[in-house]
Parts: structure tokens; sequence; C-alpha cells
């Protein structure tokens, strides 16, 4: 006799409908109206608004002015993290190895938020002496994140931000600083030296994972330039082995 047909997995189709919501949400950063959305996940208008209620009062989306954004709780999906483990933890352990202060960064709503920063067992974490979300032109966290932006969303960014002098090296022309983003290889790290202040030296990786844009950094003294390219290695690869683990719980 023939073996039995498998087992289907069985399947919410609520959840999986939420999951499409929050896809389409996560391609309109700068919030969507429930219609586009409903558009983009190609579900009805009634059953668009029922799923946004609880996503709005689970924390996974928030309404702003009527458009609908990513929230907090979606938020905390990208934010780097071993199953079961605090991020912050994760962040220590890695500056402690690294023997570097580490950042983790996301691109949300337009703008820069620095969700951590941690020192390094030497070296203390660097002291923001310009507006941060505002200098993303002269930080390797922000030419990172602008880097994961497409051309016209670095161009509204600017617009929102322009470019200024803070140290020796800043690049504080918007056009050579749009032509420096698209120059950059994909995926690898993006290094910068006293752009964003004198005196250190930093490396920003970004993370793929999620659709909101997220890097993970390091910054160490200008004496200790010579490690920044291997130790930017080392945070990559290590970004890679950890960062894929994601959980996501819709519950209801």
């Amino acid at each position: 006799m023939p073996p039995p047909p498998a087992a289907s997995p069985t399947l919410i189709g609520s959840v999986q409908r939420a999951l499409r919501l929050l896809e389409a949400a996560a391609d309109h950063p700068h919030g969507a109206t429930a219609k586009q959305l409903a558009r983009r996940a190609q579900l009805p208008l009634s059953t668009t608004y029922h799923l946004l209620r609880t996503l709005v009062h689970e924390g996974y989306l928030r309404r702003d002015q009527g458009l609908y954004v990513p929230g907090d709780a979606t938020l905390n999906l990208v934010r780097p993290a071993e199953a079961g483990s605090d991020p912050s933890r994760w962040l220590t352990e890695v500056a402690h190895d690294l023997d570097a202060a580490v950042y983790h960064a996301l691109y949300v709503d337009g703008e820069i938020r620095l969700t951590h920063a941690v020192d390094g067992p030497s070296h203390a974490k660097v002291e923001e002496s310009a507006p941060f979300g505002a200098s993303a032109h002269a930080h390797a966290i922000g030419q990172c994140l602008l880097g994961q932006l497409d051309e016209a969303s670095r161009r509204k960014h600017l617009d929102r931000h322009p470019p200024f002098p803070l140290a020796r090296n800043t690049v504080a022309e918007p056009e050579t600083v749009l032509s420096r983003l698209a120059r950059a290889r994909r995926g690898e790290p993006v290094q910068e030296t006293e752009e964003y202040a004198m005196g250190v030296v930093c490396a920003a990786v970004p993370i793929t994972v999620g659709a909101i844009p997220s890097t993970i950094a390091i910054s160490l003294p200008l004496a200790e330039a010579h490690r920044l390219h291997s130790t930017a290695q080392q945070l990559k690869a290590r970004s890679e082995r950890t960062l894929t683990s994601l959980a996501f719980t819709v519950t209801g």
C-alpha cells in the first residue's frame, strides 16, 4: 500500500493576514493609510481595520495622524538578541570581547534612533558632540543606515538634516555624501576616521534581518585605527552568526 500523504501544517489565517499587514507596513517606513496597507496586503478593508486595531493595541504598529507605522514591539524584532537574552547583555559581551565601545541603532520614521551605547573595557562610548540624529552624514552609524535606503529617501533625509562640518574630515557637501553612499559596498562595514569627533574612528555593520534599517557599530581611539578594519570584520562575522534568530509571536 502506498504511504499516507503527509499531513499539511495547521495554519491560522488571522495570523497570516496580520503578518502580511506587518510586511506591508515595513514597506512604508514613513507611514501608510489603512487603505494603502489593505491594497498592499491584498486584504479586504474591513478585515484590515480589524487587524490594525489589534496590532496597534499590541504595540506592533502605531497610529500617527491617520498613518500606521512600525511600533516598538516590531522594532524589538530587529534589536540584537540571542534567543531569550537581553540585547544590552549581548552588546556588553561584544564590547568586552572586541575591546571597543559598541552601539546599536535603527532608522525609524525618517530618523535615526540610537537604542544602545555600551562602553568597552578600556574605551568609553563617544560623547555626543552634535545632535546624533541630525549628523548622520558624519558618523559611521548614520552612513550605514542611510546606505540601506534608496536614493530618494537619502535625499529627503539630507534635506531635513543638511550636512555641516563637525571635525576635520567631515564631508559636508550633500552631493558628495550621496555619491559616497552610492559607492558603498552593500552588506560591508562602513568606516570613518575623525568625521564625527576628533580622535575617534568608527565602523558600522548593517543588519539585514527585518525590514527596518539597523546597524551595530564600534568606536575606537585614533591611536588604535590600525585595528578598526579587522575589528569591524569580527563584528560582522559575529553579527551574522547571532542575529539571524528572531522570535515573533501573535497571541489572541
